[in-house]
């Protein structure tokens, strides 16, 4: 057994939640997935996984395995790097492009690592909250939210975000308990057009889809003017969960609804046929996969 591929092929299993998905997404077959598996646990004595029809959990002893196999893949990945930079120097121009909150929070500041490392690069950073086409807006790389719907372009997953509902706990605690989604209809929500449905907001209970009218005295555009309304006590707002993860982990914060949230959002690094990338996007999109799957790994 080849223990470095045992350990990808499980952390990818854990990645995608499903047997299938990684094995579309290493190229393989289910089969060999799950006799990889197989020989693991077997090697290791040990179950990791617990497996039914509907859903994949990890046991206590596969989440302690699943990290010491990140970090050690992550260890061999950046020696990978390093050893490739050191045998060649890219240079030239790369136009990557990012949603704008996204881009602030995560993009721009990695941009700013990478440039410190090759000298020789420019990079063109493009924040905007609209897809655009790659290839005819003259993008490298894209980093998107959401699934990729162009099949000409090769999109790698670096995490996921969620739709998270929330209020300040003195909202909360000043209203009745939000137990299901209905409850909404007697409270004040902020309006946030992206996150929105026609005015409504979605919520899931299985495959049943709650669509919700909300209502309330303010509606915004811009995710920094509708987080300060949540925290103001104006109302509750719907957010992508990176955009108040800090609030959330300070207490400011607290998320309602949490069974009823509807799947989780990929992120991914976007990019042309790996046949047309020229060394510089090669390292770059090498780079960045790695970073920002370390500052997004699910704990």
């Amino acid at each position: 057994m080849n223990k470095l591929h045992a350990m990808s092929t499980f952390v990818h299993i854990c990645d995608y939640g499903s047997l299938t998905k990684a094995a579309d997404a290493m190229n393989t077959s289910l089969p060999t997935v799950v006799r990889t598996l197989a020989a693991l646990e077997a090697h290791l004595d040990t179950r990791l996984l617990n497996r039914t029809t509907r859903k994949i959990t990890l046991t206590e002893e596969g989440k302690t395995y699943l990290q010491r196999c990140r970090g050690i893949l992550m260890d061999i990945d950046e020696a990978e790097l390093e050893l490739s930079a050191q045998q060649s120097k890219p240079s030239g121009k790369l136009t990557v492009t990012a949603s704008v909150n996204f881009g602030n929070q995560h993009i721009s500041p990695l941009v700013n690592q990478f440039l410190k490392r090759h000298e020789q690069i420019k990079i063109d950073l493009l924040l905007m909250d609209k897809n655009i086409n790659l290839v005819e807006e003259g993008i490298d790389v894209a980093i998107r939210i959401g699934p990729l719907s162009d099949s000409s372009m090769v999109a790698k997953t670096v995490g996921h975000v969620r739709r998270v509902t929330c209020a300040t706990p003195k909202f909360l605690n000043a209203h009745p308990a939000i137990k299901h989604p209905k409850d909404l209809l007697k409270l004040p929500c902020v309006r946030f057009s992206p996150l929105s449905h026609g005015g409504n907001w979605n919520f899931y209970e299985g495959k049943k889809v709650h669509s919700i009218a909300i209502d309330g005295p303010l509606y915004c555009t811009q995710v920094s003017s509708m987080r300060q309304a949540v925290l103001d006590d104006i109302g509750l707002g719907i957010f992508l969960s990176y955009q108040v993860d800090a609030q959330i982990s300070s207490g400011e914060l607290q998320t309602v609804l949490v069974d009823y949230e509807p799947a989780p959002l990929p992120v991914s690094v976007v990019y042309s046929h790996a046949k047309l990338m020229s060394t510089r996007v090669r390292t770059f999109v090498d780079w960045i996969t790695l970073k920002l799957r370390e500052q997004m790994r699910e704990p």
